[in-house]
């Protein structure tokens, strides 16, 4: 795969947005914990706004996408994610930064993701093919891997020396560069047949196949519960670092550039996992980590043995087994469901998985910054780790992931 062209193409673009994601996954919220003092509450209802568009658009897109080019749908999102980032430096140099203007970069963002990630994995698949996806996905870890080791410590060295916004500016040039690179691929997916069909029955119809399937209806309502609770972590995690340990921006940055080893981690492991376990225990092992990592965290101490320090470093390792055990979750569950799906329906179906699985994530956000206004950040950590805890059993007991081998 190394020798197609189009693929390492393909795959430099997801060595910017991964870059550009882990510099923004820390600099959107230090600018509304730094500079904007945003409360729970207001860090709840942002990480909401970015997954909103999941529930609201994702059924749609994914009959248009079906009935369209990729290509020109990623090339395009990509430099419309460079877009919106420039509205965040812009109005912080004029002035005019507020959580509001927060709140509309993340919807914006949410709908760019809704679109262009939709279209991206569709458009992989159509690259690379079936029998080259999980390959795929093992590299796109590594790479993952990389930037996770290098992006937050850039993120918390720019946010600590030159501001917040500038580091996301930094990520829309990342995506801007990002659209050229796409411009030089070669490979140009065609236009479907054109479908007389309304696209309300085709809409029904990407369900209905989610629906009956055993294996892709596991995967939907299993992923929908795990993303309540990952964006309840997400409302927090940066709270919890900067309030409750008092981890600066640099430190912060740091401590994360562990998670780059646990994605490391994961793509050493997921080919040999995934050949003892099957891709269905690997997924429940991946998922039983991440409950792990958030126990973990809501039990760090502000100063581990008098040291600030340690509770950062031990921060840092909650951070690797998370990142290690979410990878091993989603790399094998973007490609099995891929290899269950018909070509005919993969749009419909990454698009109606990622609205039953996204569609109550605003909820988890929302309720995770309530129980931390009322009961404190900790009270609302432990919460979502008794709950991950809770889905892995259930899945466990109850789904067909255990029996599947590929």
């Amino acid at each position: 795969m190394l020798r197609h062209h189009d693929f390492r193409r393909f795959w430099l673009t997801t060595v910017l947005a991964s870059f550009g994601e882990q510099i923004s996954s820390l600099a959107i919220p230090l600018t509304a914990v730094l500079l904007l003092q945003a409360t729970p509450a207001q860090m709840g209802t942002l990480i909401a706004l970015q997954t909103l568009p999941f529930a609201l658009f994702s059924l749609p897109v994914g009959v248009w996408l079906d009935r369209r080019s990729k290509y020109p749908v990623l090339l395009w999102s990509e430099f419309l994610f460079g877009v919106v980032l420039m509205v965040i430096p812009l109005s912080y140099w004029l002035g005019l930064l507020s959580m509001h203007v927060l709140y509309a970069v993340g919807f914006l963002m949410g709908i760019g993701f809704v679109i262009g990630g939709s279209a991206s994995q569709v458009f992989l698949a159509q690259l690379v093919g079936r029998e080259h996806l999980l390959d795929a996905q093992g590299k796109f870890a590594a790479t993952d891997s990389m930037a996770r080791l290098v992006g937050p410590g850039i993120a918390g060295m720019l946010v600590q020396l030159l501001t917040a916004p500038v580091a996301v500016l930094v990520d829309a040039l990342g995506f801007m560069a990002s659209s050229w690179n796409l411009r030089y691929l070669r490979k140009r997916d065609g236009y479907p047949a054109p479908s007389d069909r309304h696209p309300f029955r085709d809409m029904l119809d990407g369900i209905k196949m989610v629906r009956n399937h055993e294996v892709l209806w596991a995967l939907a309502w299993g992923t929908a519960l795990w993303q309540v609770l990952f964006n309840g972590y997400l409302a927090l995690q940066i709270l919890f670092a900067t309030h409750q340990l008092g981890m600066s921006p640099g430190v912060l940055g740091a401590a994360q550039t562990l998670g780059g080893l646990g994605v490391l981690a994961s793509s050493i492991l997921l080919k040999p996992l995934s050949r003892k376990f099957g891709s269905g225990r690997t997924i429940l092992i991946g998922l039983g980590g991440t409950g792990a990592a958030w126990l973990l965290l809501a039990m760090i101490p502000a100063n581990l043995f008098g040291s600030p320090l340690l509770s950062a470093l031990a921060y840092g390792v909650v951070v690797f087994v998370f990142d290690c055990s979410a990878m091993l979750y989603f790399m094998p569950y973007l490609a099995l469901r891929l290899k269950l799906t018909p070509d005919a329906y993969h749009g419909r179906m990454v698009s109606t998985m990622r609205f039953m699985t996204v569609a109550a994530a605003p909820l988890g956000a929302l309720s995770a910054g309530w129980i931390a206004e009322h009961l404190g950040v900790r009270s609302g950590l432990i919460a979502i780790a008794a709950g991950g805890s809770l889905l892995t059993f259930g899945l466990l007991k109850t789904s067909p992931l255990r029996d599947i081998r590929d």
